[in-house]
């Protein structure tokens, strides 16, 4: 306490810009949003508020397009998330092993981070070009199997296609972050473990299993945590893939959460100002369910984690 009102005003000295940044650029925004999500009549041009009210809310919970859209975003999350997860911690012990090139590997690997998603998206539509003449499409003609329209207009897209692109996109624009943190625990890791598992024998597997992985629960629930609300936030690269009615017409085959809520934000300049009530409510729902996943795997992965 003593050292707290000695040094304490340092301290506030110090946090206070980022305090000031996220206030503005965060707490506020998230409060603002709650606050419109309970005025149906809300005007944006004129800023007035109108009646107090659940009416937003009840649209949104009502509105099958939005129980689609978060299946939807779910089935993604669900797919996505752990096959990164373990493609990027495989990655990663195999370049920890590597000692001529892993500047070079890990460069490769973190180019996608530094690209733009929507031309990284356009990138895999032209791989995943559903014409014969499409680069997946020509290895599968080679295998005797045909075409299979991985983009284009989603209403024509098999869902398993779609998934599987979305799938591959998701996993590899997420590799260099959770390598770069993933390469950091292996490295800090005390040296004394490894070798007292050599003396005693232990195969890789074992080695991996007992040491690397309990040692990396801390980075491991923090990729997790991470990737699960940046899975959640997924639509660049849905809306590179199919376009930005996520499907064909109104139907938005492979809509998210977020695409959702864009479509009724989008409306606002289009004369439909009260859209933007159903957007914040959407918003918030999404937010409150992402809240309770993230609580859910904190406390499911709170006797799993090893500091």
């Amino acid at each position: 306490m003593l050292e707290w009102k000695k040094d304490g005003w340092k301290a506030a000295i110090a946090l206070a810009p980022m305090l000031i940044i996220l206030g503005i650029f965060t707490f506020y925004p998230i409060i603002n949003t709650m606050v419109i999500s309970f005025f149906p009549k809300y005007n944006y041009n004129f800023n007035s508020y109108g009646s107090f009210g659940f009416t937003s809310y009840g649209k949104v919970l009502g509105d099958p397009k939005f129980w689609n859209a978060l299946g939807m975003t779910t089935l993604m999350v669900v797919v996505s998330v752990p096959l990164s997860i373990a493609v990027s911690l495989l990655i990663t012990v195999v370049l920890n092993s590597i000692k001529k090139l892993r500047g070079f590997f890990q460069t490769i690997f973190f180019l996608p981070y530094v690209t733009n998603g929507i031309a990284f998206g356009l990138v895999f539509a032209t791989i995943f070009s559903p014409q014969p003449s499409g680069l997946v499409n020509t290895l599968l003609n080679w295998f005797g199997c045909g075409p299979v329209s991985w983009t284009g207009e989603a209403a024509y897209v098999p869902v398993w296609a779609g998934i599987t692109v979305i799938t591959i996109y998701s996993v590899w624009n997420g590799l260099a972050f959770k390598i770069l943190v993933f390469l950091g625990g292996i490295q800090g890791i005390d040296k004394q473990y490894y070798q007292a598992a050599q003396i005693d024998g232990a195969s890789k597997a074992r080695v991996f299993t007992k040491i690397t992985l309990p040692l990396l629960s801390p980075m491991v629930l923090y990729i997790t945590i991470t990737s699960l609300i940046g899975a959640f936030k997924a639509y660049s690269s849905v809306v590179s893939l199919y376009g930005e009615n996520m499907g064909n017409g109104s139907e938005g085959t492979f809509m998210t959460a977020v695409g959702y809520i864009y479509k009724y934000f989008g409306t606002i300049q289009k004369g439909r100002p009260e859209n933007l009530s159903i957007a914040a409510a959407a918003a918030v729902i999404l937010f409150v369910f992402i809240l309770i996943i993230t609580g859910l795997q904190m406390l499911y992965n709170k006797k799993r984690v090893h500091y």
